[in-house]
C-alpha cells in the first residue's frame, strides 16, 4: 500500500493511497484512517499508475509548458504577467523556478518511458538542466535569482495562452484517469486542489463547460504543438465529458457473440429505471416516465425527477428538457395504490410531490411536456409546471381526485388558477371535467396542439429549433420573471425584470443576438 504525501509534507493535507495488486480492502480504509490520525485528508487511488492523480495531471501541464518555449509560442514573462494578471501570486515559470527546472525535465523524461513517448517532445527543460540552470537552487534559470528573489523582466500579458488551455488540459487528463478506472470524479477534484492548493479542481471547471468548448480547445491545442498527448481523450471525442465527470461513464464493453434479438415483453418498461434522462444532443435532453401501460407516478418516480432535475440544473449543455411518458400515454397521474402508514405519512408524500414540481418550474431551462393519451391528476400538475404544454388532439386531461375523496395534492389548486383562472380552474377541479386539446389549447392549459404523427417526434423537432434560437441565459430569466412575478406586488416585479435586463446587456448573447439580426443569420447562443 502506497501513501503519497505532497511537499512540505508538514503543511500539506493531502495524502494520495495507492493499493497494490493484491491489496485487502480494509487496508486501505486502515490507512485511510491513519492519514486522518494524522490530520490529512486521504484521496483513494483506485489502482496504481503512473503519476497516480496529482502529477498525472500536472505532467500535461508540465509539457505544455515546455513547449510553449520550444515553439517560441510567447517568452517566460509574457506567460507570468498573463497568469498573474488572472489573480494568481506567481506565474508558471517562476514556480518552476522555484521548485527546480530539473524536477520538470525529470516529470517529462518519467512519463516518456512509462506512459507516452510524446511527453518526451519537450526539450527546452531537458537542454536548461544539462547547462546547469535549474532555477533558484543554482541562481539561474528562466530568471536571475542571484538576489534570492526572481528578477522578472517587464513584460506585458501574452494573448497567446490563456487559462482555458491549462482546465482544458487537465479535464483531459482526468478523464483519461476516470476512463482507466484509476480515480473517481470527486477524488481527482479534491486531489488538485488540496494537493496544489487552489480553490477548484478540473471537475468543477468541466461543469461550467460544455464537451464541444473542451474538445475545440484540445483540437487546436493539439495541432498546434503536434502533441498527442493533447488530443480529445475517447469519452470527450464521442461527447460523453459529462458522463465522465458525473461518474456515469462505462468502459467500453468487450465485443460479445450476436445473440438473436429478443422483443420487449409489452408493457414492460425500458431498461434503466422508472425515469430516464436521454441526452439527445443539440441541447435537449429527454425525461421519460417509464412505469408502461399507463406510466403512474409513485416515490420512486418523484425520487428520479428530483434526481434529475438536480443533474441537469447546471449543465450548460442543455438548454431545453422533454418531459414524456414511455409509450402512448404521458401518465395517468397518480400511483395511489402505494402504502401509507397514516395520514401524516399521505400528507408528507403530496409535500414532496408540490417541492419537487415548484422545482421543476424554477429549473433554468426551457422545459417541454409532451401530453398524450392520458394526462390526468399529478400528471396534469407534472405538465403545468412545465413551461410549454404540447397536447395531441385526442389527449384526456383532468383532475378526478374529488371523485376520490381528495384534492389535486402536487400543486393543482394553486397553479392552475395561476394558468387559466380561477372560474375555469374550479370548474375542472370540482367536477372532474375530462377535456381534450382543442380545449386545453382554448382555456390556456395547453400551449399548442401536435399535428398527427409520432408525438414524441414532433416534440423533440420543436425542442431543437428553441434550443437554437433561444438564448440560454434570457430563458433563465425571463422564467423567474414569470414566475416569481407573479407572487409579488408589480412594482417590485418590474425592478426585478429591470435588474434582469441589466445583467442581460452584459452577456455575451445579447451581442450575438443583435449581430445576427442585423446580419440576418441564425444566432449561436453560448449561454454566457
Amino acid at each position: 500500500m502506497g501513501m503519497h504525501f505532497f511537499n512540505p509534507p508538514m503543511v500539506m493535507k493531502l495524502v494520495e493511497v495507492i493499493p497494490g495488486a493484491k491489496t485487502d480492502p480494509v487496508v486501505e480504509d486502515q490507512v485511510a484512517e491513519v492519514c486522518g490520525k494524522l490530520g490529512r485528508t486521504a484521496v483513494k487511488v483506485l489502482k496504481d499508475s503512473p503519476g497516480f492523480i496529482v502529477n498525472r495531471l500536472n505532467a500535461a501541464d508540465t509539457l505544455f509548458l515546455c513547449l510553449i518555449l520550444d515553439k517560441g509560442v510567447a517568452t517566460p514573462a509574457e506567460v507570468d504577467a498573463y497568469f498573474k494578471s488572472q489573480g494568481l501570486p506567481m506565474g508558471p515559470y517562476e514556480l518552476t523556478d522555484f521548485v527546480g527546472i530539473d524536477i520538470a525535465a525529470d516529470q517529462l523524461s518519467y512519463f516518456a518511458g512509462v506512459l507516452s513517448p510524446e511527453y518526451g517532445k519537450g526539450t527546452t527543460f531537458g537542454r536548461m538542466v544539462k547547462e546547469g540552470n535549474l532555477g533558484k537552487k543554482t541562481g539561474k534559470g528562466f530568471y536571475d535569482w542571484s538576489t534570492g528573489r526572481a528578477k522578472i523582466p517587464n513584460a506585458a500579458p501574452t494573448e497567446k495562452v490563456t487559462t482555458m488551455d491549462l482546465f482544458a488540459l487537465e479535464i483531459n487528463e482526468a478523464v483519461k484517469l476516470i476512463e482507466e478506472g484509476v480515480a473517481k470524479p470527486d477524488d481527482v477534484e479534491k486531489g488538485m486542489v488540496l494537493g496544489m492548493n487552489r480553490p477548484f479542481g478540473p471537475i468543477s471547471v468541466a461543469k461550467d463547460l460544455t464537451n464541444a468548448e473542451v474538445k475545440s480547445k484540445l483540437d487546436e491545442l493539439e495541432a498546434k504543438f503536434d502533441c498527442k498527448i493533447f488530443a480529445p481523450a475517447r469519452p470527450i471525442q464521442e461527447g460523453k465529458l459529462r458522463d465522465a465527470i458525473e461518474g456515469r461513464l462505462s468502459p467500453a464493453a468487450p465485443p460479445q457473440a450476436k445473440t438473436e434479438a429478443k422483443a420487449p415483453t409489452p408493457g414492460a418498461p425500458k431498461a434503466g429505471g422508472v425515469i430516464l434522462l436521454e441526452r439527445l444532443g443539440g441541447g435537449v435532453a429527454k425525461v421519460v416516465l417509464n412505469r408502461p401501460k399507463y406510466n403512474t407516478i409513485n416515490g420512486e418516480v418523484l425520487d428520479g425527477l428530483d434526481r434529475i432535475i438536480t443533474e441537469v440544473w447546471s449543465d450548460p449543455e442543455i438548454r431545453v428538457v422533454v418531459v414524456t411518458g414511455e409509450g402512448p400515454i404521458f401518465s395517468s397521474g397518480a400511483d395511489l395504490g402505494q402504502f401509507f402508514a397514516n395520514h401524516v405519512a399521505f400528507m408528507e408524500f403530496n409535500r414532496r410531490g408540490e417541492r419537487i414540481m415548484r422545482r421543476l418550474t424554477e429549473l433554468p431551462k426551457l422545459t417541454i411536456a409532451v401530453m398524450k393519451g392520458y394526462a390526468l391528476g399529478g400528471a396534469l400538475e407534472l405538465a403545468a409546471s412545465c413551461d410549454i404544454r404540447l397536447a395531441t388532439e385526442d389527449v384526456q386531461m383532468g383532475f378526478p381526485e374529488v371523485t376520490r375523496g381528495i384534492v389535486p395534492g402536487w400543486s393543482g389548486t394553486q397553479r392552475i388558477p395561476r394558468l387559466i383562472g380561477l372560474t375555469q380552474a374550479t370548474s375542472l377541479v370540482l367536477t372532474s371535467e375530462r377535456i381534450s386539446g382543442p380545449k386545453a389549447v382554448q382555456i390556456g392549459l395547453a400551449t399548442k396542439l401536435i399535428p398527427p404523427g409520432d408525438p414524441d417526434e414532433y416534440a423533440l423537432k420543436y425542442a431543437a429549433e428553441l434550443a437554437q434560437s433561444q438564448a440560454p441565459v434570457a430563458v433563465m430569466l425571463a422564467k423567474r420573471l414569470l414566475n416569481k412575478g407573479a407572487e409579488v406586488p408589480s412594482d417590485v416585479g418590474l425592478e426585478m425584470e429591470a435588474a434582469a435586463q441589466g445583467v442581460l446587456f452584459g452577456t455575451e448573447d445579447i451581442k450575438e443576438g443583435v449581430a445576427a439580426f442585423l446580419g440576418k443569420r441564425k444566432p449561436e447562443f453560448k449561454g454566457k
